[in-house]
Order: C-alpha cells, then sequence, then structure tokens
C-alpha cells in the first residue's frame, strides 16, 4: 500500500505546490463536476421547453457573445482587483446567470440570463492562467496547469456518473417524465447550488504577490501587444479550433440522441467515460512532450491522431463503434491544450501574460460566438454530415499552421532556456 502511495505521489506531486494553488486545485474539482452535468442536459432542457435548434444555438452562443464583448475589460479588471476577488465575483455572477436560465419562462429573459452567465464565467476563468502563473515556480508551473485540465475533466465523470441518473431520480419524484422540462430544470438547479461551492476554496486563498504591477496604462499596453506578430501566430490556430468545436462539440449528446437513440443514462455513461479517459490524457500529455522533447510536437500529433476518430464518429454505421471513436478522440485532442496552454505562456514575457491569455480566450472564443448558432440552421436543415466534415478540416489546418509557425520557435526557446516575445 505504501508503495502505491508513493507512486501516485510520483504522479501527482501536490504537496510540491503552494497552498493558494491546492486550494484552487479543489475549486477546479467542483468546477469539472458542475460543468459537465450542465453540459449533459442543458441543451435538451432547451429543446425539451419546445424551442426549436436554431434557438438552441443561439442560446449556446450568446455566453462567447459576453467574452468577446467584455472579455478585455474584465481582464484589465482582473488586473486591478487582484485574481482572487476577481475569481470569487465571476464565480457569483456565474451562478446567477445560470439561476436565471434555469427559471427564464420567456425566450428573451433566457438570452439575457445567458449573457450575465457568460461574463460571470469569463472573468473567473480569464482570471485562472495568471494565478497558476503566481501560485506556481519553475519546477511545477507545466504540471499545475495540466493538473488543473485533468482535474477538471476527470471530475467530470463523477459529474456525468451522477447526472445520467437524476432526470430518472425527479422524474419519478414528481411524476413526470424521464425527458421533461421540470426533470431537466430539477438537475440544472442541482448544479448551480453545488457551483456555489467553490467560492469557499477560492475565498480561503491568500493570493500571492505577482512581483510586478498592473501596466497604468491598459490601453497603450494592449496596443503594444497587438502588435507583436508572434502572439497573433498563436491567437489563429486557436481562433480554427474554436470554431471548429463550437459547431460540433456541444452538440455530441444531441448527435448521439439522435442517431443511435441513446438514453440519458447511457449518455451519462458515455461522457463520464470521455472525461476520465480526457482528463488522464491531459495528465499523460507533459510526460509525452518530455519523451519528446517538445510540446508542438506532442501537440501536432496527439490532434493529427484525433482527427481519424472524429470522422469515426460521424460516419459509421455503429453506435459502438461511434462510441470508440468519441472516446479515443476527446482523450487525443484535449490532450494538446494544456500543453498549448503552458507554451504560450512561455512565449509572453510576464507583465503581459494576463493580458495575452484573455485575448487567448477570445481568439477561441469569437468561433463560439456564431458556431453553434450556425450549427443549429445546418442541423435543421442538413443533419450532422456537413458540421464533421467542416470540423475535422479546421482542426486539420489548425495542427498544420501549429507546427509551421511554432516548430523552430520552441527550438529556438529551448535552446535560449527561457521566455521570449
Amino acid at each position: 500500500m505504501s508503495q502505491f502511495v508513493e507512486h501516485l505521489h510520483g504522479l501527482f506531486p501536490i504537496k510540491s505546490f503552494s497552498k493558494p494553488a491546492r486550494l484552487f486545485l479543489i475549486a477546479v474539482v467542483i468546477d469539472g463536476i458542475v460543468y459537465s452535468a450542465w453540459q449533459l442536459f442543458f441543451n435538451l432542457f432547451i429543446l425539451a421547453q419546445g424551442y426549436d435548434k436554431t434557438f438552441m444555438g443561439l442560446v449556446n452562443s450568446v455566453p462567447s457573445i459576453a467574452t468577446l464583448v467584455c472579455g478585455v475589460p474584465l481582464g484589465m479588471l482582473s488586473d486591478r482587483i487582484g485574481r482572487r476577488p476577481a475569481m470569487l465575483l465571476g464565480i457569483l455572477v456565474n451562478m446567477l446567470g445560470s439561476l436565471l436560465i434555469v427559471l427564464s419562462r420567456t425566450p428573451d429573459l433566457l438570452v439575457v440570463a445567458s449573457f450575465l452567465a457568460g461574463i460571470g464565467s469569463t472573468l473567473y476563468v480569464n482570471s485562472q492562467a495568471p494565478f497558476m502563473m503566481k501560485a506556481s515556480n519553475a519546477s511545477n508551473r507545466a504540471l499545475l496547469f495540466s493538473l488543473s485540465f485533468g482535474l477538471n475533466t476527470l471530475s467530470g465523470t463523477v459529474g456525468n456518473l451522477f447526472a445520467g441518473t437524476l432526470p430518472t431520480f425527479f422524474g419519478g419524484l414528481f411524476h413526470v417524465a424521464v425527458n421533461s422540462t421540470l426533470a431537466y430544470q430539477m438537475v440544472l438547479l442541482c448544479s448551480v447550488a453545488l457551483g456555489s461551492c467553490s467560492m469557499i476554496p477560492v475565498s480561503l486563498i491568500k493570493e500571492p504577490s505577482s512581483g510586478f504591477a498592473a501596466p497604468e496604462n491598459p490601453l497603450k499596453s494592449l496596443i503594444g501587444i497587438l502588435k507583436k506578430h508572434v502572439y497573433w501566430l498563436l491567437f489563429l490556430p486557436n481562433f480554427l479550433i474554436g470554431v471548429g468545436a463550437a459547431i460540433l462539440i456541444p452538440y455530441m449528446n444531441v448527435f448521439f440522441n439522435e442517431t443511435f437513440q441513446y438514453t440519458a443514462e447511457t449518455l451519462g455513461v458515455m461522457f463520464s467515460m470521455s472525461a476520465l479517459l480526457t482528463g488522464l490524457g491531459s495528465i499523460i500529455g507533459p510526460r509525452i512532450a518530455d519523451k519528446l522533447g517538445s510540446k508542438i510536437s506532442t501537440v501536432v500529433w496527439t490532434q493529427g491522431l484525433s482527427l481519424g476518430f472524429l470522422l469515426l464518429i460521424g460516419f459509421s454505421p455503429f453506435g459502438w463503434l461511434a462510441v470508440i471513436g468519441f472516446l479515443a478522440r476527446g482523450a487525443l485532442m484535449n490532450m494538446a491544450q494544456p500543453l498549448y496552454s503552458a507554451f504560450a505562456m512561455e512565449m509572453t514575457i510576464p507583465n503581459e501574460q494576463g493580458a495575452v491569455n484573455s485575448l487567448l480566450s477570445i481568439s477561441w472564443t469569437i468561433g463560439w460566438a456564431v458556431g453553434p448558432f450556425i450549427s443549429g440552421l445546418v442541423q435543421d436543415h442538413y443533419g450532422f454530415t456537413p458540421l464533421f466534415i467542416t470540423t475535422a478540416l479546421l482542426y486539420g489546418i489548425s495542427t498544420g499552421l501549429v507546427w509551421y509557425f511554432f516548430h523552430g520557435r520552441e527550438q529556438h526557446l529551448i535552446a535560449a532556456g527561457g521566455q521570449t516575445a
């Protein structure tokens, strides 16, 4: 038993992290459970109320529109008030918006509530990477980034398994159908209640000093950042991945439900397995990068291999084969994300990391602002086939650009032994 514990400590050396970092990881676990449960049934909740897929796409786009409109000002707010207060405020606003979504009775209020939830989520999420930079050191920073992503998705395993049983529970409790609006509404209310608990570990954090002051003139600093060619190279692949993901990934539950008639319980098990494999993959990713001696090579190989499995999902005539593709694609594609984020921070000088992280988020979010709405229209008229083809093409182009832009730059960065911009 002691050898097993020592092995776990070798894989997950939590003791090397500061107390703020450990408290942050607790919040990450709560977030993962809540987000997975919400994502599993949100679209089904919208459809159960009688809205069409076009409106479903619009509602999914609204939080991303909030990020586009408010992302940079919220990033500046985070710089001014500090990461801990910004994360707390973000959680609070997101929970209020989510509660309004669940209780909304009109489409207009539903859209407004989604925008409010998007503002809170943007402030919270965009404060996380700068916080992790402050709460870690050079020896454990990459591990903290990977664990943050990995634990979020691993905890999604619990969220999906648990949430998958709740419609049946609430259906029996209130004597309604398991796919009724009320059953889905109660699941989402449980998600909101649990999500508010993430404020507890965040409130206990004592924020480390950043070691440098926020820019006195944020607008001038932002203009300077936008003039740097390398940052635009970082943004472009992120943008393409964001567009490809936005038009397809949020609707995987709808695809499996309509194509193979999978039940809520089956979807819960599927998405739990996907979260488990994705979380494990994100933690294994840094070890593969160490073996290859390159984050960029790891990103390119894992994303490239995922494309075949993506097409397997969309064009397999067998449900079980599509599920295999679904599980493999999620693990491989998401293995690259924390590595690319860590590389982006290495390419960014310290006093620009907060702004660059916000802009990276915006480059991803641009696609999510319009992608879900377009996807809803395409689904209504042409089904899922065009979406799978388009997403595969966008992922493939992005992967090629990552190699073209950054393989040589990474070698230069390694040789220089430090950050560059």
